[in-house]
């Protein structure tokens, strides 16, 4: 384990429960919380990556530091020949991502990136219903993200440092991404995006951007961690075709099927609701979600049967990050600059499409 934070702590008491997996070490900066790691757990501790690979026999690696460390971090794994799972986002960098990718590729190694709502129950049927094409041609897609994080002006930890990969748009914009990536794929531009201050001086608490495909498909991402209507994130897919509708969230997955004669088994014309509850099988060890669980697992699993392409390996978690710099990069652009600007036949093309789809 590489970093006990939040998310690594709760790494830490998932992966020790696993029935095939141990930890036998774990490495942080903070000295205290090493102590007590050491004192209560018997854990072998290290405040360097590079030591602790040198003196602890191990297969794989879970990284949890912050977003500017992960790069670093996984090439010093990978070059030990260690499988990595590595949280969100994978690099902040996509070029570095693609990098990384690639040597894994090469030396044959498991890796895994932390977007877990793939693990989710309903967002999982979102991808079987797309796939069965239970909707239709897609046109559009709405993905939502929204939480209570930053309420206030506050500072002081990585997350409200950009330097260091904070704000909403790589800590909340990264998950609902990785959705839109895995069901329509990497979209081809970013326009009108947004990036907002609501208290942070320093790093965006919004998110808004329209993203496009060359065939003519759209998704649009609208995102806030200053929500105080949310008592925590909240996560919502909606998915337009031209045969119904569908929207998910953590809890349920709700389809309108318009012409039921092609449906899935188990669904018909009209409304049709499915619940996480059911859509999920039970996992060994429950923190938070089973959705956590149900990841690391799955990232065991992969190294048992050598499965180097998987679900959220380092290959599809390149796609949110090339989409996240995407957004980055047109949120800095000026539209007055005629060199950036939509060029007159594309404006055309994208009203002519938006009134043939409001005539249908």
């Amino acid at each position: 384990m590489v970093g006990l934070g939040k998310m690594g702590l709760s790494h830490y008491s998932m992966i020790n429960a696993h029935p095939n997996a141990e930890v036998v070490a774990v490495c942080d900066s903070n000295a205290y919380l090493l102590g007590v790691m050491n004192r209560y757990t018997g854990v072998q501790t290290f405040s360097d990556l590079s030591k602790m690979i040198a003196a602890a026999e191990l297969d794989a690696v879970i990284i949890s530091t912050p977003s500017v460390l992960h790069a670093s971090m996984v090439r010093t794994a990978l070059e030990a020949g260690l499988h990595v799972f590595c949280e969100k986002p994978f690099s902040l960098d996509p070029a570095v991502s693609r990098e990384l990718t690639e040597s894994a590729q090469a030396k044959g190694l498991v890796t895994q990136v932390g977007y877990h709502y793939r693990f989710v129950g309903a967002f999982k049927e979102v991808k079987r219903l797309l796939d069965l094409n239970a909707i239709g041609t897609v046109s559009h897609v709405i993905a939502e993200a929204y939480g209570p994080v930053v309420l206030k002006p506050k500072g002081g930890t990585w997350r409200s440092k950009k330097s260091e990969g904070g704000g909403s748009l790589y800590d909340y914009a990264a998950h609902p991404i990785d959705l839109i990536n895995w069901y329509l794929g990497v979209p081809s531009e970013a326009r009108g995006s947004v990036l907002g201050h609501v208290f942070s001086k320093e790093t965006d608490d919004e998110v808004f951007s329209t993203l496009l495909w060359p065939d003519s498909r759209t998704a649009h991402l609208s995102v806030s961690w200053s929500d105080p209507s949310e008592r925590k994130m909240s996560t919502k897919i909606t998915v337009f075709g031209s045969n119904g509708r569908i929207h998910a969230d953590r809890q349920e997955c709700q389809t309108y099927i318009s012409d039921a004669s092609s449906a899935p088994e188990g669904y018909g014309e009209g409304w049709n609701a499915r619940y996480t509850t059911d859509l999920t099988d039970e996992v060994y060890f429950y923190v938070r979600g089973e959705e956590y669980s149900a990841q690391l697992d799955a990232f065991v699993k992969r190294i048992e049967a050598s499965e180097v392409e998987g679900q959220n390996s380092f290959a599809s978690a390149t796609g949110a990050d090339i989409v996240l710099d995407m957004i980055l990069r047109d949120s800095q652009r000026d539209y007055a600059d005629a060199s950036t600007a939509p060029s007159a036949p594309a404006v055309a093309e994208r009203q002519g499409l938006f009134r043939r789809r409001k005539g249908v």
